[in-house]
């Protein structure tokens, strides 16, 4: 069956982390109780008026609060601030800590002034990026590993701290851009698109990911699909609830550099530019689209996002009860696909994806 996951929320900082860690334990029972099996949370730092909690000692903490068939996600973290070793311990630990229930999803970065703060240069995230997944996996994986690279160099060292999934916990490379797209065939397990990716485009990423694969030789499957999503008891309500959750983070993402939408006026024709991609609209409505989506590409689990900062967590748990009474059960009941619709592939076929 198709796996449904839920997309955790960054929150304003006039919520107390205090009050945000007990918000996201009844979120994140609340999404269990409605049949989610994947959680998911997103990473930045010094991020001004909204906050995240950290990714790593988050999903230890709730490892320990779900159950046993719940996966925990990083999504995404953003690998290139970190010294590979590091990271690849403290990954190593947390898939441990999670009895091997983590998928370790990494991506890029796109605000230069976390690398600022940090101290690293922006200008080198990609190759360190690059270099850190090819020196990670090898720490995940041999008993003894020599790396001469362009940032790090290892002689004959020893790693003393392995992953309980073999040979490591799923990689899904999260990106925007092809290059990021690439990077996911070339070294990752999965490719997690955008939830402001369009269908057509989506299943064109989809086919550099399965090329890439079959270059090395691995299998392709089914995918991770993130999905921004709104249920109300009309259309319009929807879109209405829509603006008023989410147009906001919008523009914030454009503000803080995030491009993927720069050609949209999401100011002043804000149902336009979401059309594409958001999944709004009445129960039924909404499971139409989903169902499309899972049943042209090859989709699992389909991670929805159904809480924005400026949500309550009332607010967010009505939102995922409703989702679980209308819209989980039609997305389970899929045997996800194995591959890509072709039509989708070939703009002058019929019934092709606009």
């Amino acid at each position: 069956m198709v796996q449904v996951g839920l997309l955790l929320s960054d929150v304003p900082r006039s919520v107390s982390p205090s009050d945000q860690f007990r918000d996201v334990l009844r979120i994140v029972e609340a999404a269990q109780r409605n049949g989610f099996t994947y959680i998911a949370i997103g990473q930045h730092f010094l991020y001004g008026d909204l906050r995240w909690l950290q990714p790593v000692p988050l999903l230890a903490r709730l490892a320990a609060e779900v159950d046993p068939h719940i996966r925990l996600v990083t999504q995404i973290l953003i690998a290139p601030l970190y010294h590979p070793v590091m990271l690849a311990e403290e990954i190593a630990t947390l898939d441990v800590v999670t009895e091997g229930r983590l998928v370790f999803g990494a991506g890029l970065g796109y605000r230069p002034e976390e690398f600022d703060y940090l101290g690293v240069p922006y200008k080198e995230r990609a190759g360190r990026f690059d270099e850190s997944l090819e020196l990670m996996t090898r720490l995940w994986t041999e008993e003894t590993v020599t790396f001469h690279g362009k940032y790090w160099t290892l002689d004959d060292v020893h790693p003393h701290l392995f992953p309980v999934q073999k040979p490591h916990p799923p990689i899904w490379i999260g990106a925007h851009a092809i290059p990021g797209v690439r990077r996911a065939a070339k070294y990752g397990d999965a490719y997690a698109c955008p939830p402001e990716t369009p269908k057509d485009e989506v299943a064109r990423r989809y086919a550099i990911v399965r090329d890439g694969f079959e270059a090395r030789g691995k299998t392709f499957g089914p995918q991770p699909l993130r999905r921004n999503c709104l249920v109300a008891d009309t259309r319009e309500e929807a879109m209405v609830e829509y603006a008023r959750v989410a147009q906001g983070r919008y523009l914030t993402y454009a503000a803080k550099g995030l491009d993927v939408m720069k050609d949209a006026d999401l100011e002043n024709e804000f149902a336009k530019a979401v059309a594409g991609h958001a999944v709004i609209g009445t129960p039924d409505e909404v499971v139409a689209q989903l169902v499309d989506l899972v049943t042209a590409l090859p989709v699992d689990p389909l991670l929805l996002r159904p809480q924005w900062p400026t949500m309550t967590a009332d607010e967010t748990i009505a939102t995922l009860d409703r989702l679980g009474r209308a819209v989980v059960p039609a997305i389970t009941a899929i045997t996800p696909r194995q591959d890509i619709d072709e039509a989708l592939l070939d703009p002058t076929a019929a019934g092709a994806a606009t």
